[in-house]
């Protein structure tokens, strides 16, 4: 008798939806390293500088004649770069486009404080006491929010966070798949709502400025460019993603089955409640925190001028005038929106940081001389290396792309077509954002896909009257909302790997379809909002930040 072969189990079968995401993956995979994609654009770009300038390619400049950077013309003609002046300014300028790069400053500046907070032990202590903390009912609300707000210090949301939800949930007898995913949808997909600005906000709003200034080389970009928005967008996405869990994701996970979980998965120090020097730490935090806004305050704080019948109510001596200091208002006008208080920024996020971090490690005993804060600023900028690496690349591919006027010339011409076709309105934006979300499936990287995208589409969309501060508030719609359903997020393995503890059999499609709702939801409401916040109400993005250019 023939001994029976042992079958093969039968393939699942593959739906359109695990075809599409197989489709995304493999594209994804096609793509070099961002390193790698950055050097071969800026070679790129030199090679089609030669072509572009030997064909003649121009086109009518849109702004007035007579501006900063018009020619006498009226024209804008590609420059080649393969030629001898080209190869020339290369070589000398090389080192200078590298180290003016506007993002690469500010990240290091910011980061220097954030490494001092994270050193501390303060922002693991801070998400800790916010969801252990949270009356059981409210949870999930407490999980989405701490993810959003753990933005500010970039990576503790991802390596505090999301394991701790999961490991909270699984102690509540629900399922810790539920509560990853709540914490990942509020870390990676509301990744541009936030409460305070972060190291994220000065890195984008440099690269807007290198592409805003193709167009007006005068204009500026402040860390700020999306602060109101972002504070209103922090309750928007905690109350989506908060539904979404609710209503969606742990009703279809349905029961879980503690036999597919690792036995050692919880993490007790995850776990436990704070120790009474951490408490005493965040209170000192707080304080450190508090003296940090009487000091903000009292560098916007103006002459207060007393009206004259004051004394003679008070039967005292009053001075006229009480004399603020606001150093940091505009110097010509007063003004607080166009001001160095928010041109500066970045230095109040170090400040911030480094007081309240230093308040917190000193009390809880994590820091004790100056030493301390020096290695946690020095292991902060060591975590950068990669980071500066890429920068060295994206900065030769701006310069470049400026060089050329092929920045410029695609902008005219797009917004030309726009123009043409008649897609000039608000509407337009709903079709970017979609875009941007699209791209982000392939480029994972925020920094990364803005410094490619940003020179193109800025100049455009600016062409046709919308300031960068809104494009740049758009483009962090569409690229925060599909974050969660890419397996290119540069944490999307970590979070794989920190889910099959819990569930062996788990896989990308899988972690894919879990977040797919939260990634609909928030494109759906969030570009509804955007739309409504900028062009129905016309409120501002943030401090000083037009709606359309021309300011209007």
């Amino acid at each position: 008798m023939a001994e029976s072969q042992p079958q093969t189990p039968e393939a699942p079968k593959r739906n359109a939806f695990t075809r599409f995401l197989d489709g995304v993956e493999w594209l994804g995979n096609l793509l070099p390293h961002p390193v790698t994609l950055f050097a071969l654009l800026a070679a790129g770009i030199v090679l089609l500088s030669g072509v572009f300038g030997w064909l003649g390619v121009a086109v009518e400049d849109p702004r007035p004649a007579g501006s900063r950077g018009v020619a006498e013309d009226g024209m804008i003609r590609a420059v080649s770069l393969m030629n001898g002046d080209g190869v020339r300014r290369i070589f000398t300028s090389l080192t200078e486009n590298f180290t003016s790069f506007a993002p690469l400053g500010v990240v290091l500046v910011a980061m220097l404080g954030v490494g001092v907070a994270e050193k501390s032990g303060l922002l693991s202590a801070a998400v800790r006491a916010m969801v252990l903390g949270a009356p059981r009912h409210v949870v999930t609300v407490a999980v989405v929010f701490a993810g959003i707000v753990s933005n500010t210090a970039s990576e503790v949301g991802y390596v505090v966070l999301i394991p701790l939800a999961g490991a909270i949930f699984y102690a509540l007898g629900r399922h810790p798949l539920a509560g990853m995913a709540a914490a990942f949808a509020g870390v990676s997909g509301g990744y541009s709502a936030n409460l305070l600005i972060g190291t994220v906000d000065p890195l984008l709003a440099g690269i807007t400025e290198e592409a805003a200034q193709l167009v007006d080389p005068a204009y500026t970009v402040n860390a700020t460019a999306n602060w109101f928005f972002m504070i209103a967008s922090t309750f928007l996405i905690t109350i989506v993603g908060s539904l979404v869990s609710i209503f969606v994701v742990e009703p279809k996970l349905g029961a879980y089955d503690p036999e597919r979980a690792d036995p050692t998965i919880l993490n007790k120090s995850m776990m436990e409640a704070l120790a009474e020097p951490e408490k005493k730490g965040l209170a000192a935090a707080g304080l450190a925190f508090l003296a940090v806004l009487a000091v903000m305050a009292y560098t916007l704080l103006p002459d207060v001028r007393f009206p004259a019948w004051l004394p003679l109510l008070s039967g005292a001596s009053v001075p006229e005038v009480l004399p603020g200091w606001g150093v940091l208002r505009d110097p010509d006008t007063g003004s607080v929106m166009r001001s160095p208080f928010f041109s500066g920024f970045v230095v109040w996020i170090l400040i911030f940081f480094i007081a309240v971090g230093y308040a917190y490690g000193r009390v809880a005993g994590t820091m004790k001389t100056d030493r301390d804060i020096i290695d946690a600023m020095a292991a902060a900028l060591a975590s950068l290396g990669l980071y500066i690496v890429l920068v060295f690349f994206a900065a030769q591919f701006v310069a470049f792309f400026g060089w050329t006027n092929l920045g410029a010339i695609t902008a005219v011409t797009g917004a030309s077509f726009l123009q043409e076709t008649g897609m000039t309105g608000p509407a337009l934006f709903f079709f970017f954002i979609l875009m941007c979300a699209v791209i982000n499936l392939s480029l994972g990287s925020a920094s990364a896909q803005w410094a490619v995208t940003a020179p193109i589409f800025v100049p455009m969309l600016m062409l046709i009257g919308y300031s960068p501060e809104v494009i740049q508030a758009a483009y962090r719609i569409g690229d925060s909302s599909t974050n969660i359903i890419t397996p290119m997020m540069s944490y999307f393995g970590l979070i794989l790997a920190w889910a099959t503890r819990y569930d062996k059999n788990l896989g990308v499609g899988t972690l894919i379809a879990m977040m797919l709702p939260y990634s609909i939801f928030f494109m759906l409401t969030w570009s509804g909002f955007f739309f409504t916040w900028a062009f129905v109400l016309d409120l501002p993005v943030g401090p000083g930040a037009p709606t359309f250019y021309p300011a209007q």
